[in-house]
């Protein structure tokens, strides 16, 4: 569980790199996660991947968990809340972001969102939009040293 939880904050990365698959994810399933990081907006079954895979189901889904350590349905939800929490920085609203990571609607995005990083979007937007300029606007600050920051130096 603490892998999964780095990987949504961002500490740590979940897709296989040639040095993972030496140790230990098989091209079967490193070729699902590339899948999933690549199509995750899109409807994704379980079927499509252990074809992707080229596996049954069964032993796709045994397989995965295995290897990556968690469920397919798990993975794929992290990534799409890792996608969401870049557009929201990125200003873009809610719902359109639970659209464009491929969840349902709004709920959707928030159940995931709050599950995996313990917030929601809106708390999550709002923590990120109160660092202005480096500084973090809970903590008091000199407003002249900070406009000296960001004045060209000569």
């Amino acid at each position: 569980m603490a892998r999964v939880l780095d990987y949504a904050r961002g500490e740590a990365q979940m897709i296989p790199t040639a040095a993972k698959q030496r140790c230990g994810t098989s091209m079967p399933i490193w070729q699902a996660v590339a899948f999933i990081e690549s199509a995750f907006a899109q409807r994704i079954t379980l079927t499509t991947l252990a074809r992707t895979a080229g596996l049954s189901v069964s032993r796709f889904a045994t397989l995965f968990r295995e290897q990556v350590g968690m469920s397919p349905h798990r993975y794929l939800c992290l990534v799409r809340v890792r996608r969401a929490q870049q557009m929201l920085r990125d200003g873009v609203p809610p719902c359109e972001v639970a659209a464009e990571v491929g969840f349902f609607d709004q709920s959707h995005l928030g159940r995931h969102f709050r599950r995996t990083l313990g917030t929601t979007p809106g708390h999550y937007v709002g923590r990120c939009s109160k660092t202005v300029g480096g500084l973090d606007t809970d903590q008091p600050y000199d407003l002249a040293q900070w406009l000296a920051t960001l004045s060209p130096r000569s």
